[in-house]
C-alpha cells in the first residue's frame, strides 16, 4: 500500500490501607486538595464539558473520574463522558465542538492532537489547535494474529512473521494488517513491529483501518491476518479462540506512551480554571485506577454497556497482569501491564511526543520539514499538568525533566530525543514526504 493521499487518508479514517501503601511506593499519596466551589473567583468558569472516549480499557481514567465523582469534587459535576464509534468519529466531533453537537476534548491516540493541530486530518483541511494535558496510560495494547497462523506461534522478534508475509505475497495477496487510525499509535506500533521483523509495511502488507470494537468481528469473518489494538479486544480474541496475541506492545517498547487526555485549545483557553479542575480530577482518577484494591470495582464499572460493553472476563486479566497469549504461553504478573499513574505514566513527556512526530514523518503523515519543537511547544501542556499535580498534593510526582531520555526498542534501536534525525536516518523502511 502506498502512502495515503489526503483524500485517501480522510476516506479511510471515516469508517484501602494496602492501596495507600501501594500508592506511596509508586511515588504518590492520596490527593489532599479540597474541592473548589463551582463558580465564583476560585471555582471553574463552567460546571461541565463534553469529553469523548473509545471503548478501550485505557479510557478508564475519564470513566472513573465521572463515575467516582472526581469531576464533581473539583467543581465540574456536569462533565459528560460520551462514547465515540471510532477515532474518525472522535476527530469529527472534536472539529464540531460541543457547541455544534460535538465534543470539547477526548481520550485520544497521542498523535491525533498533533495531526489535528496541523490540519492534516481535519475534514475542513484547517488546523484545529489542541492541547495534550496528560498521558492517560502506558503499555496495554496488543499485536494479534488469526488462528491461520497459530502453528507459527509468532512472537515479538520472530523470522516467522517475514515468512508469513512472503507466503501471502506469493499467493497474490498481501498480509492484511488492521490498525485503528492512520498515523495513530496502533498504526505506528504495527508498522514498527513489521519493519523490525523485515517486513516492509508499505509494499509487503496491506494496512487497513478498523475501529477498535470491530476488530474481533473482523477477525471472526477472516477479513484480516493481524491487528494492533488496545484492550480488551486482544483478550476477547483469545477468549473466543479466534486468534492469539503475538506480543504485548510493552514488549515492543517498555512503558511506551499510549493515549492522551486532550482538549480543544480554544475551549481550554476560554476556561482555564475548568481545564485545571478536570485535569486534577483525571489525575486523581488515574491514581485510583492504579490501586490494586480498586481493580475489581473498576472492571465492573467500565464493563457496562454505556462504556466498553464487554464481559469482565475480557477486561480484568490483562489489567491484572495475567496474560494468556492464546498460543500456550501464560504469564502472571506481566511487567508490561497497563499503568495509569505509576512510573510517571500520566506525565506528558515532550520526548515521547517527539517520537510520535518523528514516526509520522517517517511514514509520510507529516512533511520532513515539520518544525517539531514549535509544534510540541504549541500542543504539549506539561506546564498545566504540573500545576494540577501541585494542586492535589502530588508535587513529588513531577519528573525532574520533560524528557524521559533515550528509549530502547525490542530490536535494539535507540531513539535519542536530542537527535531524532539520526534515528530517522538509521531506519531501513520509511516513506518520507
Amino acid at each position: 500500500m502506498s502512502t495515503f493521499s489526503r483524500r485517501q487518508f480522510l476516506l479511510t479514517a471515516a469508517g484501602g490501607a494496602a492501596g495507600a501503601i501501594w500508592l506511596s511506593a509508586c511515588g504518590g499519596q492520596k490527593p489532599t486538595a479540597q474541592a473548589p466551589a463551582t463558580g465564583g473567583a476560585d471555582g471553574p468558569e463552567v460546571s461541565g464539558a463534553t469529553l469523548g472516549f473509545i471503548a478501550l480499557t485505557d479510557a478508564s481514567p475519564l470513566i472513573i473520574a465521572k463515575e467516582k465523582g472526581f469531576f464533581a469534587k473539583y467543581g465540574m459535576p456536569d462533565v459528560k463522558v460520551v462514547k465515540q464509534t471510532s477515532w474518525a468519529g472522535t476527530r469529527d466531533n472534536l472539529e464540531l465542538g460541543s457547541e455544534r453537537g460535538g465534543i470539547d476534548g477526548a481520550h485520544i491516540l497521542t498523535p491525533m492532537p498533533y495531526l489535528l493541530t496541523t490540519g492534516s486530518i481535519t475534514k475542513s483541511q484547517k488546523p484545529l489547535p489542541m492541547y495534550i494535558l496528560a498521558r492517560l496510560n502506558v503499555n496495554g495494547q496488543g499485536l494479534s494474529l488469526s488462528n491461520e497462523f497459530l502453528a507459527e506461534k509468532v512472537t515479538i522478534k520472530d523470522p516467522k512473521i517475514k515468512a508469513i508475509a512472503d507466503r501471502k505475497k506469493a499467493s497474490g495477496k498481501l498480509l492484511k494488517a488492521a490498525m485503528t487510525f492512520p498515523g495513530g499509535t496502533h498504526d505506528l506500533w504495527m508498522r514498527y513491529w513489521l519493519s523490525a521483523n523485515g517486513v516492509n509495511p508499505v509494499t509487503e502488507a496491506d494496512l487497513v483501518v478498523v475501529p477498535p470494537a470491530q476488530m474481533v468481528a473482523n477477525m471472526q469473518t477472516g477479513t484480516m491476518d493481524t491487528f494492533c489494538v488496545g484492550e480488551p479486544w486482544n483478550q476477547r480474541t483469545v477468549n473466543q479462540k479466534l486468534g492469539y496475541t503475538a506480543a504485548q506492545t510493552g514488549e515492543l517498547w517498555d512503558k511506551h506512551p499510549e493515549k492522551a487526555f486532550s482538549l480543544r485549545a480554544d475551549w481550554a483557553d476560554k476556561h482555564p480554571k475548568a481545564t485545571k479542575a478536570m485535569l486534577m480530577a483525571v489525575q486523581e482518577a488515574q491514581m485510583w485506577c492504579d490501586d490494586p484494591a480498586n481493580l475489581d470495582e473498576m472492571c465492573e464499572i467500565v464493563a457496562k454497556d454505556r462504556y466498553i460493553k464487554a464481559a469482565v472476563a475480557d477486561i480484568r486479566p490483562r489489567l491484572a497482569g495475567e496474560v494468556d497469549y492464546g498460543d500456550g504461553r501464560v504469564v502472571q504478573n506481566s511487567p508490561y501491564r497497563m499503568l495509569f499513574w505509576a512510573s510517571n505514566a500520566s506525565f506528558p513527556y515532550r520526548s515521547h511526543d517527539l517520537w510520535f512526530l518523528t514516526e509520522d514523518i517517517r511514514w509520510g503523515y507529516l512533511p520532513q520539514d515539520t518544525d517539531t519543537k514549535a509544534l510540541i511547544d504549541k500542543v504539549n501542556r506539561a506546564d498545566l499538568w504540573k500545576e494540577a499535580a501541585k494542586a492535589i498534593g502530588q508535587e513529588q510526582a513531577i519528573p525532574a525533566s520533560d524528557s524521559r531520555g533515550k528509549e530502547t526498542f525490542f530490536d535494539g534501536v535507540v531513539f535519542d530525543p536530542e537527535d531524532p534525525k539520526a534515528y530517522l536516518a538509521g531506519l531501513t523502511f520509511k516513506t518520507l514526504k
